[in-house]
């Protein structure tokens, strides 16, 4: 069969694919309301009766060897309403409600239903994961962790084991496994979002069938959407590896300069806020403004700073002062920072050295440029001026490149300790744990387990913090939150809080928000909040809140941002002998029996953020009547929805309730984004030590700086998507020549097309010159073959007829070659495979094109069937996989330098992401154009070692060798800096792309040990 039939024939494949998937889609729109009502009557059996009969089957005979609920007598199989779910043992006693049978059919259509705390989202999803489950394509349940993920598994199973559906959870197995394979291959899989994208990604670096797991991604119900595909969508999931030389760094080397430096600054703020406060007491507001920018420019998170800021008329001085400098784009901010060694913009985590900072970094070292980056183009030009000879001027180039190189990574480590200094600050975006830096998710308050900051920032705080630091790493595959949702058929999301960022699911997943009404009316009391000056004050505020609250009998959730905040409000309740338990990062393990335990009366329960999300908090004996759980928050949320997910931990199925915010004028949002209307209204208002304010205006002033924070981080997510849609693009390419390569069935249509791509490159290149000794030069490089056509042809035939000729003679050749290949194999695969003694099942082969050698694992038996053709069929590939791999993850690295290089077009009122795109097209071309070069030429040359017996090198196995793999991370990037308005980021100087492997020079000394030059050793025959 030739190639345009074969793809002719896929392409028929996929229509009719797609139109099963339509028709499936019609008959399950058909039999939703009988399944909804099997489900519903499903629940309300094992609700009324503790045993339920019926006939069995295999698959119920298979069950009950592995679940104890589930029991064999005679021919009837028993399932009992009470099983194990996260290791407790619970009884079934839920019945869908109507509001939830809406919920369902919303969730069916691919939208996303919007249901509040209590309302029962877990159960809701059992329903379309029924129906859907009936086509056999798979359905996927995901959550946000894999506490949720078993627990919802092993709780709703029965309900789907009682119809025939098979249910696994891929949190329960280990990545790689056959394990994990079944739980895919299950009628439900439930698991979480990280895993089931890294699995993607896994499987797209398999180098084997045998070790896929994934299977094509048809309909997926995301729990907590928002926090999935908002979120977590700010920061890409990577597979990361060893980079070469990864273990060196030089952060020790420079924590000294840097602590110093840092030490420095503090001390002249502190002068600087002493100065300022002298002068505003004084009456001279305008000489103090100078030093109080000063100061905030310099330290923004110094405690006395901000303890001044609160003082009347503190704050709008600061902010008058700073709009006079910033006028006419920072024209005269100079005059401010002209005394700080460096300054920060906490609003984008960038700390920017000044030269009184160079200066002081460089103290008494030999070179006053220690820390200057040369202006390499000026450089580059003075040399082509001065120096005449080739060889004196190559040599002066490399000097200042190395030199560049050199320097622009010093400046980048210096810039990332000074932000672990500065910025980022221990206990609230991150904690150490067993020795380990571990990061704090901003929005659960929960342990980010195996995410590292990226750029090297991960690497500063280590060496901050005097912990390991861990070797540097490099990107091998990647891919967003969004584009890996965006791949599945259907997918639909549950939450209680996704109005506020509608626009986005639109906007970026094409899903519709649906408010699914409650089951009883909401009675919780969501009072305005108080807002006081200081966080001191605050903090004092809500302890003697919580005092009298105790005192009523209710149950306290407290909510904080922060793990140190948590720890204070802990040690503040201890002085007062109040019994209270905390939730935090550090204590994460304790999250379910705390939550347990929270709704007890005189409960008092710490918790950061959204812990205990997934799990509702149940009302003890005689809290509805002293009011039900009262909910404190102590800080505003950047996002509104983290403050109504705080608020819809009380209130469920219509229980009393009450909400209460705490905020003072210290707070982040407050400082960073709210409004000078508030400040200036409280000085004017001369509230004295202690005083509150109580008002609708100010809620709703709070509301629009969290919108503000809100449309930024929904710009940000946008612009990493826009980023990522362009490498997606390739993505699909690259990994859809990979999936043809592990498979094989459509390898020789790729094949031929590299072979025709190759032969076009070439052909354009030398006809346009005119050069038949470079095109014939070229062929016996890339081709092995000599005169593919005549001088006469060559000058004589058009372009397209030229490229066909040669492509033809290239083709015949191959077919040539690989058939002698097969012909010189098959003899000894025979003796072997006909030999009465022989145990083997596999054959390694290794193929080498004089240079380098691949080692080729084959079935014996398919081997023999084929006479040596399967042989040839694992040549190409594991060369095509190996090439594209290595191709590939240079290419990613590639782009991550140039992501990081056009962010300064921003400074030339050009978009970064225009340019982003154009660049990133042209590596791509030149890519796909070295990697089929590199493809074509390994297979035309590539054959079986010796001449006498081919074959003798082969081992035969009797199991499937287990292939060596490198260490790899699985990571989110995590660089603040990146995330944070990547446009009005300054340009980091570019660092040199670093090798995979040393280059070696030919008159170097061979690294193999032999003692000989390279050129006479393993490099003999490279020019």
């Amino acid at each position: 069969m030739d190639g345009n039939t074969k793809v002719d024939l896929y392409k028929e494949i996929d229509e009719i694919d797609k139109e099963i998937v339509k028709k499936f889609e019609v008959a399950l729109g058909e039999a939703l309301p009988e399944a909804f009502a099997i489900l519903k009557e499903t629940a309300n059996r094992f609700t009324k009766s503790t045993e339920l009969e019926v006939t069995a089957n295999a698959f119920d005979k298979q069950l009950a060897q592995k679940h104890k609920n589930i029991e064999i007598r005679g021919d009837k199989a028993i399932y009992k309403n009470s099983w194990l779910a996260a290791g407790n043992e619970i009884t079934w006693n839920m019945v869908h409600y109507n509001v939830q049978l809406i919920g369902g059919m919303v969730l069916h259509e691919g939208k996303i239903s919007e249901m509040t705390t209590g309302e029962g989202k877990t159960l809701v999803s059992t329903l379309p994961v029924f129906l859907n489950a009936l086509t056999g394509r798979g359905v996927h349940l995901v959550t946000v962790n894999n506490y949720l993920a078993k627990r919802d598994s092993e709780w709703n199973a029965p309900l789907f084991y009682f119809h025939g559906l098979s249910v696994d959870c891929i949190d329960k197995h280990e990545p790689n496994t056959d394990e994990r394979r079944n739980a895919y291959n299950c009628d439900i899989t439930y698991g979480t979002n990280n895993e089931f994208g890294f699995d993607y990604l896994r499987d797209n670096m398999a180098r084997s069938i045998d070790d896929l797991v994934q299977r094509k991604a048809n309909y997926a119900i995301v729990d907590e959407v928002d926090s999935v595909l908002i979120d977590d969508a700010r920061t890409p999931l990577i597979i990361s590896g060893p980079t070469p030389q990864g273990d060196k760094h030089e952060f020790m080397d420079y924590k000294p300069r840097v602590e110093k430096i840092v030490n420095a600054q503090k001390q002249y703020i502190q002068l600087c806020i002493t100065d300022a406060k002298r002068l505003f007491a004084e009456g001279k507001e305008k000489e103090a403004g100078i030093p109080l920018l000063r100061a905030y420019r310099g330290l923004p998170k110094h405690s006395a700073l901000i303890k001044f800021l609160s003082e009347n008329g503190v704050r709008a001085l600061m902010q008058k002062t700073e709009n006079h400098y910033m006028q006419d784009q920072n024209k005269e901010m100079h005059k401010i920072d002209v005394e700080l060694y460096f300054t920060i913009e906490e609003k984008n985590n960038q700390v920017d050295l000044t030269e009184k900072g160079i200066d002081f970094l460089t103290g008494n070292s030999d070179d006053p440029k220690f820390f200057v980056i040369p202006n390499v183009g000026d450089e580059v030009a003075d040399i082509e001026k001065k120096i005449i000879d080739v060889k004196e001027k190559t040599a002066a180039k490399e000097v200042v490149m190395r030199e560049f190189s050199i320097k622009s990574e010093r400046i980048h480590t210096v810039n990332q300790l000074l932000k672990a200094y500065t910025v980022f600050e221990k206990d609230q975006e991150y904690v150490i744990d067993e020795g380990q830096v571990k990061i704090v998710d901003e929005q659960t308050g929960r342990i980010m387990e195996g995410r590292r900051y990226s750029d090297g920032l991960h690497q500063a705080i280590e060496a901050k913090e005097n912990v390991k630091i861990e070797a540097a790493t490099q990107t091998y595959a990647t891919i967003t939150l969004q584009n890996y949702f965006r791949m599945y058929h259907k997918l639909a999301g549950m939450t209680g809080t996704a109005t506020t960022e509608a626009q986005e699911f639109w906007d970026i997943y094409k899903l519709d928000v649906v408010e699914i009404p409650t089951n009883r009316p909401m009675t919780r009391k969501d009072e305005q909040d108080y807002v006081y000056k200081t966080k001191r004050e605050k903090y004092n505020a809500v302890i003697e809140e919580v005092v009298k609250l105790v005192a009523a009998g209710r149950p306290v959730l407290i909510g904080t941002t922060t793990v140190d905040i948590s720890e204070l409000l802990s040690r503040m309740l201890k002085l007062r002998n109040i019994k209270h338990n905390v939730l935090n990062a550090k204590l994460h393990a304790k999250e379910a029996d705390i939550i347990a335990e929270a709704g007890k009366a005189g409960t008092v329960t710490i918790a950061t953020n959204m812990a205990g999300r997934g799990t509702d908090i149940k009302l003890g004996a005689g809290v509805k009547e002293a009011g039900g759980l009262a909910i404190i928050g102590t800080e505003r949320h950047e996002s509104r929805r983290v403050d109504r997910q705080l608020r819809g931990r009380a209130g469920r199925q219509g229980d009393p309730g009450s909400s209460q915010f705490f905020v003072s004028l210290e707070d982040n949002l407050m400082r960073l984004f709210g409004s000078e209307r508030i400040a200036s209204l409280m000085d004017r208002m001369g509230l004295k030590e202690g005083e509150v304010i109580q008002h609708s205006m100010i809620t709703k002033s709070i509301e629009r700086a969290q919108k503000k924070v809100e449309e930024n981080h929904f710009g940000t997510r946008k612009r990493l998507i826009e980023y990522d849609d362009v490498m997606n693009a390739q993505r699909e390419v690259i990994y859809k020549r990979r999936r043809n390569a592990l498979y094989g069935d459509k390898l020789s249509i790729d094949i031929a097309n590299m072979m025709y791509e190759v032969c076009s490159s070439m052909v354009e290149e030398y006809k346009d010159a005119n050069d038949f000794a470079g095109f014939n030069l070229e062929c016996i490089r890339i081709f092995g073959i000599v005169d593919p056509v005549t001088e006469k042809q060559f000058t004589s035939l058009k372009e397209d007829d030229l490229i066909q000729t040669v492509y033809e003679a290239v083709q015949k050749h191959y077919n040539e070659k690989i058939h002698l290949v097969s012909e010189q194999a098959f003899p000894v695969v025979r003796d072997v495979y006909t030999n009465p003694n022989n145990s083997f099942e596999n054959i390694v082969t290794p193929f080498t094109d004089g240079i380098r050698t691949v080692q080729v694992l084959g079935n014996l038996k398919k081997a023999y069937e084929t006479k040596g053709r399967e042989l040839v069929l694992g040549f190409e590939k594991a060369v095509v996989l190996a090439m594209i791999d290595d191709s590939w993850k240079e290419h990613l690295r590639e782009l991550d330098d140039l992501k990081q290089a056009v962010q300064n077009a921003s400074l030339e009122q050009k978009d970064p992401l225009v340019i982003y795109k154009l660049e990133s097209f042209n590596l791509f071309k030149e890519m796909i154009i070295k990697t089929n070069k590199e493809v074509i030429s390994f297979l035309m040359k590539g054959g079986l070692p010796n001449e006498g017996n081919q074959v003798q090198q082969a081992r035969f196995t009797q199991e499937q060798p287990t292939q060596k793999k490198e260490k790899l991370v699985e990571s989110r990037n995590e660089n603040a800096v990146e995330e944070k308005n990547a446009e009005q980021q300054q340009q980091k100087p570019k660092i040199q792309p670093i090798r995979v492997d040393p280059k070696i020079g030919r008159n170097d000394p061979c690294p193999c040990g032999s003692g000989k030059k390279y050129k006479a050793c393993h490099g003999a025959g490279i020019a």
